[in-house]
């Protein structure tokens, strides 16, 4: 039976971004490897993943605006084309400087993901099922962060670090080929324009009180995750006294409600179009009154891994209606540089929280640090709302100049 249209984009778009969330996380496994191999320290190969992340983070909104007026699908193929080839020229690599600069490189491939990803995917999937195709997207990318380890893990103990690095990076051609190969399904993003509409630069968009509240939602989200990522195991294990196996699958438990959530929210944001906001705010103080709740009630382990498991599914249910809020927000054929900015934020967020987090902890104050995720959770919500809210009343005048 052949595919439908708008399955196989779906699948070509999810394809790279999978590679791009992967991509990030096979790199950790080799740590290790790589102190024995170049004899640097846990600092400089931390660096690693910040070259990796930061230069996506700060190209994301530049490579949006080139999105936005050359089209997206020639930055599609060229960025994942660099973040598969950086990567296996990791592989060869003699000296750690060489594994930095690769980093960036790979970076500077990774940028292109989103702010090309969502536009491609406005102009090419049904208005109808914008939010699925929004969840599989979010879903895929979740895959390959649940993938980036254990898959490296394996394979380095099969090939060793170069091989696994060659092989994983070549992986990536079949993606770019397959993308080359069909790309003319991949339709760009509407550009039609409202001559009525007051015109506003690039500039002037991103700027503007929607464009940085979304900003804001989407990093406050990020940095209640990456709080959450980075020390659920460490709190439930030295303040609540949960054994470190338990807490680990709590952990799991959360990250597995998170993935799964991404898709009852696509499902919901295509079946309820105007209760979108409500939604998103049911769900966000649900999932922080339960991170809450773990921290004050005096529970089981396994009554803890129920919670986390809700609290993640909560959340991650409201992540597609939170990018179909963006979409509907953009002018069009303005998609590009709207996502590149405000996506941006997430890196931003989930870089911000671990250290001072972690801070808390060891000053003694473990418990605080899952009120402060529900604290942060609730002030995203607030952003949320204003930004929608901005957005209603923009309407008229949002349309940016070419």
């Amino acid at each position: 039976m052949a595919l439908s249209r708008t399955t196989r984009v779906n699948i070509l778009i999810g394809n790279g971004h999978f590679l791009s969330h992967f991509y990030v996380l096979c790199l950790p496994p080799m740590f290790l490897a790589w102190q024995s191999t170049f004899h640097v320290s846990f600092a400089e190969l931390g660096m690693t993943i910040m070259l990796m992340s930061g230069t996506t983070a700060l190209l994301q909104t530049p490579v949006g605006f080139l999105v936005d007026k050359h089209g997206a699908r020639p930055f599609l193929i060229g960025g994942t084309l660099l973040m598969s080839l950086s990567l296996a020229a990791m592989g060869l690599a003699t000296a750690f400087w060489q594994i930095l600069v690769l980093a960036t490189i790979s970076g500077i491939g990774n940028s292109v993901i989103h702010p090309a990803d969502y536009a491609i995917l406005s102009g090419s999937v049904d208005k109808d099922r914008m939010g699925r195709s929004f969840a599989l997207h979010t879903f895929s990318g979740n895959l390959g962060f649940s993938a980036g380890p254990p898959v490296t893990a394996f394979l380095m103990a099969a090939v060793g670090w170069r091989g696994t690095l060659m092989t994983v990076g070549l992986l990536g051609l079949p993606v770019v080929l397959s993308i080359v190969l069909q790309s003319r399904i991949l339709v760009d993003q509407t550009r039609t324009q409202d001559h009525g509409a007051v015109k506003l630069t690039g500039r002037q968009l991103l700027t503007s009180r929607t464009m940085i509240l979304f900003f804001m939602f989407f990093m406050l989200g990020a940095m209640a995750g990456g709080g959450v990522q980075s020390w659920l195991v460490t709190v439930l294990h030295t303040f609540k006294g949960i054994e470190l196996k338990l807490a680990a699958t709590a952990l799991t438990a959360y990250m597995l409600g998170s993935t799964t959530g991404v898709l009852v929210g696509g499902w919901f944001a295509d079946t309820f179009k105007r209760h979108i906001l409500p939604f998103v705010t049911g769900l966000t103080i649900l999932s922080a009154l339960l991170m809450v709740g773990i921290d004050w009630l005096n529970l089981p382990a396994l009554a803890i891994i129920g919670m986390t498991f809700l609290s993640g599914l909560a959340l991650g249910a409201s992540r597609t209606p939170r990018d179909v809020m963006v979409k509907d927000a953009a002018p069009p054929g303005q998609i590009g540089k709207v996502f590149g900015f405000v996506s941006a934020g997430l890196p931003l967020g989930s870089a911000v929280t671990p250290v001072p987090f972690g801070m808390l902890i060891d000053r003694g104050h473990p418990e605080l640090v899952l009120v402060l995720v529900a604290v942060i959770l609730l002030l995203s919500l607030f952003c949320a709302g204003s930004a929608r809210v901005s957005a209603r009343a923009d309407e008229p005048v949002v349309q940016p100049a070419e």
